[in-house]
């Protein structure tokens, strides 16, 4: 079956199940799902229901997506993402970006918990990406180009849209919120990075590390979509401070996610 092919059939599901209009796709993190309990009308469908859809194994991701009005937008939250670290191929874990485009949404909004790397950031920062470097030794369009997708050779020059990170940073201002700003680099997990590999990303040009989002920023602009994206700076990497933990990640998400919620939802009502 093609890429295509499946594409049709997740779809024609999502569209029975009652999804009309999409205009943002929105990935939530680790931790930061709870933003989804705030659309309105909303339609929420179990991954596990989902033709061609994988299944998300991380704790702290729900697992399915939830379709309807946020600040006035109409959004396709994901609750919980799929992470290359999980065992998926780099396809399968881009695959909800597919869909989002297959839907029609014009833009993503991604947010992530990483680790901080720039020795300013402090846990609890968020962090608006303006970059990113894929350390993550795979890439999601390596094989045959489906050319009525995307071109074969995407420009990444401006993968991250700088009038929506205008707008974010208007909202931040408004709400006496310091943004931070920087480069994100994604590895491949699921080992937390080593402190020689963290100085080795800050001597690279890096402001945050992580897990995710590079991937699904990939096929979005290969889709053509608008990409907006947030990090949560849930800790200081390897060589930082003491010890790294996952418990620490939601832990921090829990203390910011209110200041996360109001961020995402005010910047989204001015897109």
């Amino acid at each position: 079956m093609t890429l295509q092919e499946k594409l049709t059939e997740t779809i024609q599901y999502i569209h029975n199940q009652g999804v009309q209009e999409v205009e943002f796709g929105l990935i939530l993190g680790s931790g930061l799902g709870e933003l989804a309990e705030e659309i309105e009308d909303k339609v929420v469908i179990p991954y596990a229901n989902i033709p061609h859809f994988p299944v998300s194994t991380v704790v702290g991701h729900a697992g399915q997506l939830v379709y309807g009005t946020l600040a006035g937008k109409k959004v396709l939250a994901m609750q919980g993402r799929f992470h290359y670290y999980e065992g998926h191929n780099m396809q399968v874990v881009t695959y909800p970006v597919r869909v989002m485009a297959g839907l029609k949404a014009h833009s993503l909004v991604v947010t992530n918990a990483c680790g901080g790397v720039n020795e300013g950031f402090t846990p609890g920062d968020l962090m608006l990406i303006t970059d990113h470097i894929n350390f993550m030794g795979a890439n999601p369009l390596i094989g045959k180009n489906e050319d009525e997708m995307g071109p074969r050779f995407p420009d990444m020059s401006k993968a991250y849209d700088e009038s929506y990170r205008n707008v974010a940073k208007e909202v931040a201002a408004s709400k006496g919120l310091h943004l931070k700003e920087g480069v994100y680099m994604g590895f491949s997990g699921p080992t937390y990075e080593t402190p020689a590999e963290v100085r080795f990303a800050r001597i690279a040009g890096a402001d945050a590390v992580g897990m995710s989002t590079v991937p699904e920023v990939i096929v979005a602009v290969h889709s053509g979509l608008r990409v907006l994206g947030i990090s949560c700076i849930t800790n200081l990497a390897a060589g930082m401070q003491a010890n790294l933990n996952h418990e620490e990640v939601v832990e921090t998400t829990e203390r910011v996610k209110a200041e996360f919620k109001s961020l995402v939802k005010e910047t989204l009502a001015k897109l």
